[in-house]
């Protein structure tokens, strides 16, 4: 499985400078404001092309597919096209909410095939909080020639989410309030799904929205009961949240397959229990 990958804005900013084989990538994205191109235009990477999370990092499905399927690779490639990805290029993922956007570009692009993509550590703000410069405006890119293929990490389908917690572990990355079933503002049921352990992605950063070290994630992920050999699957709201936490247990050596209908696909399935309370 592909390595994740972090990038420090200093390095980032080297190699725009350099003008290296690069494909900056604006994927910021909000549950409350999931459109973040008025956002984008007011300020990014110099040279970053906005990407949106629902209409290109997604496909749209009915219900019963969960609220962010994974968009088919034909569609994507479409789309990195669009957005000036060449083959070779190193691409740089970023936002400005918990990296959940950048992740789910990282999940989905090396999912496809481009071999090197990067997330900027910290995001937005650590760019801003390096001195370095903004731009404003729309970016539009020279067409690229990336080729995608699918494949390349592991997916879990409802079924095999559902039979993960025998054998291996579940994360359920959300809030512990929406995992134990006190609230869901969002999908047809509250609760989780049976067996899933919580693992909110919170505790994936530090107080400045940086990863925790490889080191303090593996602690984090050994004590909720990932040992060598452990099959790890990572569920969230609809797939975007999980994969920071992918991208997170990678950063920490552990491959995590993720389940991309997440709890707005098992929701929306009347015959699939639900689990709710602390325990799994």
């Amino acid at each position: 499985m592909a390595r994740a990958r972090l990038i420090a804005p200093q390095e980032l900013d080297r190699l725009i400078r350099d003008a290296a084989p690069l494909t900056v990538l604006d994927v910021r994205w909000r549950l409350d404001r999931p459109d973040g191109r008025a956002d984008h235009e007011a300020g990014h990477v110099p040279g970053a092309v906005y990407v949106s999370l629902d209409d290109e990092l997604a496909a749209h499905g009915a219900p019963e597919d969960g609220r962010h399927p994974l968009p088919e690779v034909a569609d994507l490639q479409a789309a990195a096209r669009r957005w000036g990805v060449d083959t070779g290029d190193t691409v740089v993922v970023y936002d400005d909410w918990q990296t959940f956007g950048a992740a789910r570009a990282w999940w989905v692009l090396t999912d496809a095939g481009v071999s090197d993509v990067r997330v900027l550590d910290g995001g937005l703000q650590a760019w801003r909080d390096a001195g370095l410069a903004l731009e404003s405006g729309a970016v539009h890119a020279a067409r690229g020639d990336v080729a995608l293929t699918p494949g390349h990490l592991p997916r879990l389908d409802i079924d095999e989410a559902a039979a993960l917690p025998g054998s291996g572990i579940l994360f359920d990355v959300r809030a512990p309030e929406r995992y134990r079933g006190d609230v869901e503002p969002m999908d047809p049921r509250a609760g989780h799904i049976p067996g899933a352990v919580n693992a909110p992605t919170g505790g994936n950063v530090d107080e400045r929205g940086r990863f925790r070290s490889p080191d303090e994630l593996r602690e984090r992920y050994e004590a909720l009961g990932v040992t060598a050999g452990t099959a790890v699957g990572v569920s969230c709201g609809s797939g975007v949240s999980a994969a920071q936490a992918a991208f997170a247990l990678s950063l920490a050596g552990i491959d995590a397959a993720l389940y991309g209908g997440s709890w707005s696909q098992w929701s929306n399935h009347p015959e699939r229990p639900v689990a709710t309370g602390d325990r799994p």
